[in-house]
C-alpha cells in the first residue's frame, strides 16, 4: 500500500506519515504543481493526499482502483470529481478544522470595512482630522442590513458572533428551510433581493458551476452605492475585474477579500489599485491550532482509508459512479 502527499505547505507531515507507517504503508512526499506532476506522484496510490495541486483525470486514472482521495482544506474545487467517481474513487476533505477561525476573520474584516477603519487610518497617517468627511456615510449598525450570501456551517458560525451587535439579517440560501431561518433570527430572501437591498454582504457559498463569477458587473450594479462585500469562500465567487472596475467607479462602497481566483494574486492585478479595498492573503483559516487540527483529522483520514472505511468528511456533491 502507498500514501502519497501531493503537495503541502507544513512544516512537517509526521502526523500523517505515523497513520501510514501504522497499517503498514509506504509513504511519500512530493510538491507537484502541474497536473502531469501530480500523475506521476501519485501512480499506483492507496491514499492521495491533495493540498493544492490540480487532482485531474490522468491522475484518478493513475492511483490505484478503488483509492481515496483527500484534500488538505475546506474546498476540493481542485479535484475533478467526475474523474474520481469515473474511476470509483472515494473523495474526501476536512470542511470543519478552521470554521472559527474563518468566521472570525470574516467578522473582524466586516466590521473594519462597516466603520471604515482604513480609510480613517488612512486619513490620520495623511494628516487629515476629519472624521465625518472621511467616514460619510456611516450608519449605526442597528440600522445595517447584513446578508449572506449561502449560510451552511461557517456563515452561522459568522452570524453567532453577530449577536448583539444589532443588525437586520437577512440570508440567500436554497437549503435555509422557515424553521431554521426563524431559529437563526435571519430573514430569507433571494439573491437578487440580498444584493439590492443589503449594506454589507459576505459570502458563503460553494464553488459550482452556478455560483462562479456569481458576483459579476451586473450583480454589483444592483448594490447600493455604500453597500460592501466580504469574501473569504472562494476567490472565483467574483469576478475581480469586474469588482475592480465597481470599486473605481464608486457603484459599491468596499470589499475585503482572502481568496483570489489565482493565488498568490498576481502583481498586475487590477484589485490591486482599487481602492476601499482589505487584502489579506489567503489567512482567514490560520490559527496554530487549525494547521495541527488540520493535519490531525488528515491523518485520522488516512487510518480510516487504509482499514477499508469511507471519509470521514466525503464530498456532499460527488457524482454517481457512472458504473
Amino acid at each position: 500500500m502507498k500514501v502519497v502527499v501531493t503537495d503541502y505547505t507544513f512544516p512537517s507531515l509526521d502526523a500523517e506519515e505515523a497513520a501510514a507507517r501504522a497499517a503498514g504503508a509506504d509513504f511519500s512526499t512530493h510538491q507537484a504543481k502541474t497536473a502531469e506532476q501530480v500523475a506521476e506522484a501519485v501512480a499506483g496510490a492507496a491514499v492521495a493526499v491533495v493540498q493544492f495541486a490540480p487532482f485531474g483525470p490522468a491522475a484518478a486514472a493513475a492511483v490505484k482502483p478503488g483509492a481515496t482521495v483527500i484534500r488538505y482544506g475546506v474546498g476540493y474545487d481542485n479535484i475533478d470529481l467526475a474523474a474520481a467517481a469515473a474511476h470509483g474513487l472515494k473523495v474526501g476533505y476536512v470542511p470543519d478544522y478552521c470554521t472559527d477561525e474563518v468566521a472570525e476573520h470574516t467578522v473582524a474584516a466586516a466590521l473594519t470595512l462597516l466603520r471604515k477603519l482604513p480609510s480613517l487610518d488612512a486619513s490620520v497617517r495623511g494628516g487629515v482630522w476629519a472624521a465625518v468627511k472621511v467616514a460619510k456615510p456611516l450608519k449605526p449598525f442597528q440600522e445595517t442590513t447584513f446578508g449572506f450570501f449561502g449560510l451552511g456551517q461557517i456563515g452561522r458560525a459568522v452570524l453567532a458572533r453577530l449577536t448583539g451587535f444589532g443588525f437586520r439579517l437577512i440570508a440567500a440560501d436554497p437549503g435555509l428551510s422557515p424553521s431554521d431561518a426563524k431559529a437563526l433570527g435571519v430573514t430569507p430572501v433571494d439573491a437578487d433581493t440580498l444584493f439590492r437591498t443589503a449594506d454589507i454582504v459576505t459570502l458563503h457559498a460553494p464553488l459550482l458551476p452556478a455560483t462562479k463569477g456569481f458576483v459579476d458587473a451586473a450583480r454589483l450594479a444592483t448594490m447600493q452605492p455604500h453597500a460592501m462585500i466580504v469574501n473569504s469562500a472562494r476567490g472565483s465567487l467574483v469576478n475581480e475585474a469586474d469588482l475592480a472596475e465597481a470599486l473605481k467607479r464608486g457603484t459599491i462602497g468596499g470589499a475585503a477579500l482572502d481568496v483570489f481566483a489565482t493565488e498568490p494574486l498576481p502583481s498586475d492585478s487590477p484589485l490591486r489599485d482599487a481602492p476601499n479595498i482589505l487584502l489579506t492573503p489567503h489567512a482567514a483559516w490560520y490559527s496554530e491550532a487549525a494547521i495541527g487540527r488540520l493535519q490531525g483529522l488528515v491523518a485520522e483520514d488516512i487510518a480510516r482509508a487504509l482499514q477499508g472505511l469511507p471519509p470521514r468528511k466525503p464530498v456532499p456533491d460527488m457524482p454517481k459512479d457512472p458504473t
